[in-house]
């Protein structure tokens, strides 16, 4: 019989056998990868339990930005104003490495974002259960762990709405929406007058390269992240990153924990170090902050800080967490960084901190599509 059965093994088409060998292949990649998950929810756990008598809630730093009186124009002063309140906020991003900022964004148009990323969500559902080779034009960085994914977005009105292959159904191409939604949001946050743009042109300068657009969604079932940081250490900081809450981020919901101060070369290299006891021993002296960030808040951080994203152990299956995530680069950083982003192709590349102001003010001069040059972020 096992001679038999080599005789008719050895006889199958060379296609056949292909497709075993693949068909084997994608199932031994499949249970490596479930092992890897295991084992870093495991050491998730640990983390989480050596953090937990060293955390606390991150509060916004007291800073103040007065305007001296009887000197310029209003504006002239506010402009002033907001360049003294940067100066102070990038003082104190470059001392912890993470920076929370109140009222980032508007109530309505952070219910109006959240609204539209978990409706850009399901369109990437649909679109990607049909096709998977599609994927890699609606996620980013995180897309295979459970229940939590990078959503990268369209700088066009109406999102993946606008893309021509997005879907067959009529009502999806070409569609329009009545309200450029992720304009409206970084017009109030990166305009000429927005909440961040004064720290971001204080922290990379006009010429920042445009380097994620995205958004970070949790579901209820999202497993706790391990602590990690988004690169590799280069100095000085390559990259800065924001997380924008568009709605109330309860503990059960899985906030982001920073470490503070974990930006440096001493503690990356701790960190990095390959020795458990040392990596434990620098979790139980950390001083963790938990980001249960108010609708509209925002947290900037140096890529370099070591944080990461707590479960979503919710058990109303509505409240997901939301995030509006976007990252601009340093320009006194050359070559690659060692991390690829959560960003449409297209866009890598493509725009500078100037660029985006220049495309907002145009916006708010009426423009309908501001971003139009740059298309959908599909190559």
């Amino acid at each position: 019989m096992a001679l038999a059965f080599v005789s008719q093994s050895t006889s199958c088409t060379s296609t056949a056998c292909t497709a075993m060998s693949a068909s084997a292949s994608d199932a031994a990649r499949d249970l490596l990868y479930q092992d890897q998950q295991q084992a870093m929810l495991r050491r998730s756990e640990v983390e989480e339990a050596l953090l937990a008598p060293v955390t606390s809630i991150m509060k916004a730093p007291k800073l103040t930005a007065v305007t001296e009186r009887g000197t310029g124009f209003a504006a002239s002063q506010k402009s002033t104003s907001q360049a003294r309140l940067a100066n102070q906020q990038a003082k104190t991003l470059k001392r912890d490495g993470v920076l929370l900022v109140e009222n980032v964004l508007s109530n309505e148009v952070a219910d109006q974002l959240r609204a539209f990323v978990l409706e850009q969500q399901q369109v990437a559902q649909d679109v990607t259960a049909e096709d998977p080779s599609k994927s890699r034009g609606f996620y980013g960085v995180e897309q295979a762990r459970k229940n939590r994914c990078d959503l990268q977005l369209s700088l066009l009105r109406g999102g993946y709405k606008a893309d021509a292959d997005t879907s067959s159904n009529d009502d999806i191409i070409g569609a329009e929406s009545t309200q450029h939604v992720l304009a409206d949001a970084l017009l109030e946050i990166l305009g000429a007058q927005g909440s961040l743009r004064s720290l971001y042109e204080k922290l990379v300068t006009p010429k920042g390269e445009f380097y994620e657009l995205a958004a970070v969604v949790t579901h209820p079932g999202s497993h706790r992240q391990t602590i990690h940081p988004d690169l590799p250490f280069q100095d000085p900081a390559p990259l800065y990153v924001v997380f924008c809450a568009l709605q109330d981020v309860t503990e059960d919901m899985g906030p982001t924990s920073f470490l503070l101060k974990s930006h440096t070369a001493a503690q990356n290299a701790q960190f990095m170090s390959g020795d458990v006891d040392v990596k434990n021993a620098q979790l139980t002296g950390a001083d963790c902050r938990l980001a249960n960030l108010k609708k509209g808040d925002a947290i900037v951080f140096d890529a370099r800080t070591l944080h990461c994203g707590n479960a979503n152990s919710s058990k109303d299956k509505n409240k997901a967490r939301a995030l509006f995530n976007f990252s601009f680069r340093n320009p006194k950083i050359s070559g690659s960084l060692g991390y690829e982003g959560s960003i449409r192709p297209g866009y890598c590349q493509a725009m500078s901190l100037a660029d985006i102001g220049d495309a907002l003010s145009a916006y708010e001069n009426g423009e309908a599509e501001p971003f139009a040059k740059y298309g959908g972020g599909l190559l």
